[in-house]
């Protein structure tokens, strides 16, 4: 199992609006606070992302997202933990620079062991967006995110899942499915 780096000093970075790489299910997610508008910024010029299409968070726990949902979240055994993100009305003091033009949060309580750890000693969700510039292939390694951003990012390393697909995206109030 990979060791978590060392905790205080990532604490600091995320606080000061750093981004940093981890490893999940299908690939490295590029992640921050998700409550540090600068660091999300950051995450979308790195990714060439529009503000406009909203954020994942990753947790390792439902509870890690009662901050930004309209209700306490359920458990939702069905899906978590697991590679799949869940669309929930996100509460009124949710930043938009989460949700973008949506009036829900993507979530996902996470299995890959890493990030679930990660978030867990941090005690807090974290942003999960793939680590790529938008519209191009998804990294896979620690080495491809330092070669891709140096160091405006931190890079954690580990090793990412057996998955080969990002999360599927499930909305369980009407059902539909947003990404297979």
């Amino acid at each position: 199992m990979t060791p978590l780096p060392d905790i205080v000093a990532l604490r600091r970075h995320l606080a000061q609006g750093g981004v940093i790489a981890y490893p999940t299910e299908s690939c490295y997610g590029l992640g921050c606070d998700p409550m540090n508008a600068r660091a999300v910024a950051r995450i979308l010029s790195l990714k060439g992302r529009p503000k406009s299409k909203g954020l994942i968070l990753i947790g390792s726990a439902p509870a890690q997202f009662a901050p930004y949902l309209a209700e306490p979240p359920a458990a939702w055994p069905q899906y978590w933990p697991g590679p799949t993100t869940l669309l929930l009305p996100a509460a009124r003091h949710c930043p938009r620079w989460l949700t973008g033009h949506h009036r829900k949060l993507a979530v996902r309580a996470t299995a890959h062991a890493a990030a679930a750890r990660l978030c867990q000693a941090l005690g807090m969700a974290l942003v999960s967006t793939s680590a790529n510039r938008s519209g191009r292939r998804m990294l896979r390694t620690a080495a491809a995110c330092r070669k891709a951003f140096g160091a405006r990012v931190w890079v954690l390393d580990g090793r990412i899942g057996k998955r080969r697909r990002p999360s599927t995206i499930v909305d369980p109030a009407s059902g539909g499915v947003f990404r297979a």
